[in-house]
């Protein structure tokens, strides 16, 4: 962008504000001699770019945590239950800033997050990691050692919790998750909907088949996944109730065309 304006180019930013917070927090840590631990997928663009920002400065590290079995992995280090840096470095060899020390770049530490993560295991993380430091370094200078701040992403927060309120309101029979297969909020998304019904996540429209068939991407199992085919996912029985939620990009007219082929399969 530095080099598009010196060449006099107009530059119109569209960079998710939510995104922005994280940078500048993250930068923020870097100047303080805080390493950034990033709560998500080491190969995610936002993930990417949030972890360069850390590496503004000479003295910036980072270290991306994919979920609480990893985030355990760093508090064992943290706290002194784990003292091999070689098997640290060796788990974290691609999700961590060159030449990182453990022994010295986790003595202080700030949380931020890929904004489409699922908040509550941010939460979890953090809280993780702050019981660490505390029983490293004492609560008393916990605030020398730890920082964390809110960084989930308005949208994919209020999906989450529209989500969860959908089956507090409703007793529902399966649900139908729609948006794109890499849509981190979307995966999440589906996530929640699985840990209560069976839940399709769909790309679009013609992803219903028919009433027998459905191609969908699995919820859960380790990733990379592809997309299957479901036969008998809409049970002709009985009454169903369908709960329905889309990723936070997915635009209104696909839900709508979605919505429309589930009443014609019904019929």
């Amino acid at each position: 962008m530095e080099q598009l304006t010196q060449c006099g180019c107009t530059i119109v930013d569209t960079t998710c504000g939510s995104v922005l917070n994280v940078w500048k927090n993250v930068r923020q840590y870097a100047r303080d001699g805080f390493t950034a631990i990033i709560h998500g997928k080491v190969k995610h663009e936002e993930t990417q770019a949030t972890a360069s920002q850390a590496r503004l400065t000479d003295a910036g590290r980072y270290l991306i945590v994919l979920d609480q079995d990893e985030a355990a992995l760093v508090c064992d280090y943290i706290a002194g239950r784990e003292s091999s840096a070689d098997l640290f470095q060796e788990h974290f060899a691609s999700a961590c800033s060159p030449g990182f020390d453990p022994i010295h770049h986790l003595e202080h530490v700030g949380l931020a997050n890929q904004t489409t993560m699922l908040m509550s295991e941010s939460l979890k993380i953090g809280e993780m990691v702050r019981q660490a430091m505390i029983e490293r370094y004492g609560e008393v200078t916990l605030e020398t050692h730890y920082r964390a701040f809110d960084t989930i992403c308005s949208a994919t927060q209020d999906r989450q919790d529209a989500a969860r309120s959908l089956f507090e309101r409703s007793i529902l029979d399966l649900a139908i998750v729609i948006g794109g297969y890499n849509s981190s909020n979307t995966r999440n998304l589906a996530r929640i909907c699985a840990e209560r019904v069976p839940t399709y996540h769909i790309a679009e429209p013609a992803c219903l088949d028919s009433a027998t068939t459905l191609r969908h991407l699995p919820t859960m199992g380790p990733l990379p996944q592809r997309e299957t085919i479901t036969n008998g996912w809409l049970p002709a029985e009985k009454t169903l109730n369908i709960g329905v939620t889309a990723g936070a990009s997915t635009p209104d007219n696909i839900v709508g065309q979605v919505i429309t082929r589930l009443v014609e399969l019904s019929e």
